[in-house]
């Protein structure tokens, strides 16, 4: 608990978090309608509201996977609240909480020299394209709940470095979506998830060994969703991906820096063709 004057920065419940998540679709973030949950649960001690004679105006979420790895997002305080420190005080709050671990985040463009301030360090940029859905099912894809867990979790751990088990746990079982692999010699050598946003649908994470396998994988997801808005976040330091998106006529609406602090976060881009979220990396 942190307090300056009248602000007061609590710890959130389950239901702020669907607030907050409100606020987001305000400033045009887009997040999934079962976000909440899965974001919740990873760290349910990691998300910090602030308060001025109970009203919320402000949040951060700091999100700890482990003891060296976490994520900073849902970074905001509502308009008419800014330019008056409450921001910092939620940063210090959040940081605080994520102490000296490697930490993560998607920052708008325009913050990148505030968050250098921070001691980030930009890796690349993260590109958001948009498009209507239309595929069909790839005949070496299979449903992610016919392959153990375990399998999965150390795939996933390849592309973001720590396992996360926690998390994907519920990312994977999300209503009103869909969780792909793509099955090589009996082994994972891609998987893709899409999910309902209060806009069409994203896919993400759409990790694969290959650029054929990251294109049978966005298909079958696509497949599901025929004739939707799907949207697709891309690390601009995959070539491949941006190419992927392109193909099936997609259009950048959106970018982020991802960042992290200590040194860059060094992840093998060339498999990630879609991010997980911006919000947890």
């Amino acid at each position: 608990m942190a307090t300056n004057e009248k602000f007061i920065i609590r710890t959130m419940l389950r239901e702020d978090v669907d607030s907050v998540l409100d606020w987001a679709v305000k400033e045009g973030w887009n997040p999934g309608i079962h976000d909440g949950d899965c974001f919740f649960f990873t760290d349910p001690g990691g998300f910090f509201i602030g308060e001025i004679g109970g009203e919320p105006i402000g949040c951060i979420a700091a999100v700890t996977y482990n003891d060296s790895f976490g994520f900073i997002s849902l970074y905001l305080v509502k308009p008419g609240f800014r330019g008056k420190r409450y921001g910092i005080e939620l940063w210090k709050t959040g940081m605080t909480h994520l102490g000296k671990r490697t930490i993560g985040l998607d920052g708008v463009i325009d913050q990148q020299e505030n968050y250098r301030k921070s001691g980030f360090q930009l890796a690349y940029r993260n590109i958001r394209y948009e498009g209507i859905a239309e595929g069909s099912i790839s005949p070496c894809i299979v449903d992610l709940t016919g392959i153990p867990f375990e399998e999965l979790v150390a795939y996933d751990s390849q592309l973001f470095s720590i396992p996360r088990p926690q998390f994907l746990k519920r990312w994977i079982d999300q209503p009103e979506g869909a969780a792909l692999g793509f099955m090589k010699k009996d082994k994972i050598a891609g998987y893709g998830v899409i999910r309902a946003c209060r806009s069409g649908f994203k896919i993400g994470p759409l990790f694969a060994d290959d650029e054929q396998i990251a294109e049978d994988l966005f298909n079958s997801l696509a497949g599901k969703v025929n004739g939707e808005t799907v949207f697709l976040d891309t690390p601009e330091a995959n070539p491949a991906a941006i190419a992927l998106a392109k193909r099936h006529d997609m259009r950048m609406v959106f970018e982020t820096a991802r960042m992290y602090t200590k040194m860059p976060y060094f992840l093998p881009v060339r498999r990630i063709f879609g991010v997980t979220s911006f919000e947890l990396g």
